[in-house]
């Protein structure tokens, strides 16, 4: 045991063998630890000076732009993990200086050592709060947003600190409830080995509290909290009364039941009049299915209701039939949905079928399966009935998902299921990072191609487009089978990297997306947090941007993929002009 400065005392863990009696007194003093426990590191006198200067180095990194701008609050609690993440970075690198036995600094020089450290910190975190602003202006610049006039210090600043105690107070326990579990233990085994299974036994302590009950706590309470959200009816959509509408006349769907996602789908614009108006040309009214969570207990049969809808409404009696996967609330992006019945004047039937309340990263966390098994049962109902009928009276079958919806509808059939009759295509919006065609095409992609909009092959098969069309190259040719990624540089559901932990992210070698910010550097953990809270914030940014598909960038989506003989490039623009003004 050593004094320190402030009169406590703090365990040198190097020289202490694991399972060492500690002194009950020295000097007449109980020491703080058998009173306190592991409070007995929490004033700040006790916190370690290296651990303070890569906390603080981290600090001030996290302050750097990545993909979305952040608000005060969130950068305060992100630089609050940065702060902690180099702390213990600094704490560990503390701990095998020790055990190497190497020289350090004692007395007065040690004292004048933290005093100027401290000061070093202090003016780096300063001039890091003061670059802040400027450098989140200059990512807003890009996604047309509005300037801050200031990042908020303060703000970020408290935030900062509070969440680094509390992370450093869990660390803390952790390590106190280890060095107890090592003491018991190595009354009965071999130093060593206590201490090796006191750690798996406090990792598996946290995990359980943490995994088991504060997360499946907060799931729990996040999908009561959807489930109540989902069963609002609004007063602005009515019930349809037309037979050929989901909960409609002689419909098998309950219209309180498809909760409140596929309600909106279903009164969505546009209609066939609409239509009309914006293209000029004779229309149909748009067919739409959608099958609630709460229509069916179970996946199977809420397929069987989907395809028993579409036969009901001659669905199959259309010149095109989309399966639309929705997001993990059940959310189908009517951006994508109108553009594609804008471009095929409104023949075409949608068929959707909910399997989730949550928020698409929520879902992904709470139960990542649940929505792949939902996807494969309704493309399997539906497929094989559309492979039943003749060739020649076969609708185009097309698939289509945003996020989530992307995942699951990639993960909702195999190769062998499909070769011998292949649907006609898929367009697939901000894909997650683990999406596995999109994963295989990115890493496969030609060389020279940037990560963010790749180039596969000869272009017959797959091809990536984003704000700019780059969908119809001069020289490539489609091919009879057809997917399109649509994609955002700077939508984090995409080009989140797990391993940006310890490597740069492909797409951060240059050239960068037009809306990924110059000043974006790729810095080991910090840019691995950074994406982490992007993640959750990616639909923070304007329409265009982020995770926020826009209505114009669907349009030459879907107009590559569906290739209408009656659209031409200058006769699809004045479609998104007349549409925006429109809206206007």
């Amino acid at each position: 045991m050593r004094r320190n400065d402030g009169g406590l005392y703090y365990l040198r863990i190097a020289s202490l063998p694991v399972g060492a009696a500690l002194p009950a007194r020295r000097n007449g003093v109980v020491p703080s630890m058998h009173r306190l426990g592991f409070l007995r590191d929490l004033p700040a006198l006790s916190l370690c000076g290296m651990g303070l200067v890569f906390g603080t180095l981290l600090f001030a990194a996290s302050l750097t732009p990545s993909l979305v701008p952040r608000e005060p609050w969130i950068q305060g609690v992100l630089g609050g993990f940065c702060l902690a993440s180099g702390y213990g970075l600094g704490v560990l690198l503390r701990h095998l200086w020790r055990m190497l036995e190497l020289p350090s600094l004692q007395g007065r020089g040690r004292r004048i050592a933290m005093a100027a450290t401290l000061a070093v910190c202090i003016v780096i975190a300063v001039f890091s709060l003061w670059w802040a602003a400027d450098w989140q202006n200059r990512l807003r610049a890009l996604m047309e947003m509005p300037p801050v006039d200031s990042a908020g210090p303060w703000t970020i600043a408290v935030l900062a600190l509070s969440t680094f105690l509390l992370l450093v107070m869990v660390g803390r326990l952790a390590a106190w409830i280890w060095r107890r579990l090592s003491q018991r233990l190595s009354r009965h085994i071999s130093g060593p080995t206590a201490a090796v299974l006191a750690v798996i036994v406090t990792a598996t302590l946290f995990w359980t509290i943490g995994n088991g009950v504060l997360v499946h706590g907060a799931m729990r309470l996040a999908d009561q909290t959807y489930a109540g959200l989902d069963a609002l009816i609004e007063d602005d959509i009515e019930k349809p009364a037309a037979w050929d509408k989901t909960g409609g006349r002689g419909s098998y769907l309950d219209w309180q039941r498809l909760g409140r996602q596929g309600r909106r789908m279903i009164a969505a614009s546009p209609d066939a009049a609409q239509i009309e108006h914006m293209t000029q040309r004779p229309a149909r009214e748009p067919l739409r299915v959608y099958v609630g969570l709460n229509s069916a207990d179970t996946p199977q049969e809420r397929a069987e209701l989907a395809l028993r809808e579409l036969q009901r409404i001659g669905a199959f009696e259309r010149g095109n039939l989309v399966i639309a996967t929705p997001t993990g609330t059940g959310w189908v992006d009517p951006e994508s949905q109108a553009a594609l019945e804008y471009v095929l004047h409104g023949d075409v039937a949608t068929v959707s079928v909910q399997y989730s309340y949550l928020l698409s990263w929520l879902t992904l966390l709470a139960d990542p399966e649940y929505g792949a098994e939902t996807a494969r049962v309704v493309f399997a109902a539906v497929y094989d009935y559309w492979r039943s009928l003749p060739q020649e009276a076969r609708p185009r079958l097309y698939l289509q998902g945003l996020s989530l919806g992307a995942l699951n509808g990639d993960k909702s059939h195999d190769l062998y299921q499909v070769i011998e009759a292949p649907y006609h295509g898929a367009l697939w919006s901000g894909p997650p990072f683990n999406t596995p065609t999109w994963r295989s095409v990115t890493d496969r992609r030609n060389a020279g191609s940037p990560a963010w909009l790749p180039a596969f092959g000869d272009g017959s098969v797959v091809r990536f487009t984003s704000q700019v069309n780059a969908l119809d190259q001069e020289g490539q040719r489609w091919g009879p089978y057809r997917i399109v990624f649509l994609q955002y540089a700077s939508d984090a559901v995409t080009f989140f990297d797990p391993k940006s932990l310890w490597r740069r992210p492909d797409w951060l070698n240059g050239p960068l997306g037009p809306d990924v910010s110059p000043d974006m550097r790729w810095i080991p953990v910090v840019t691995f947090l950074q994406l982490a809270f992007d993640l959750m914030l990616a639909v923070e940014p304007p329409k265009g941007y982020g995770h926020v598909y826009a209505f114009e960038h669907y349009v030459d989506a879907w107009a590559s993929l569906v290739s209408p003989s009656d659209w031409t490039q200058a006769s699809l623009d004045a479609l998104k002009r007349r549409v925006a003004g429109a809206r206007d």
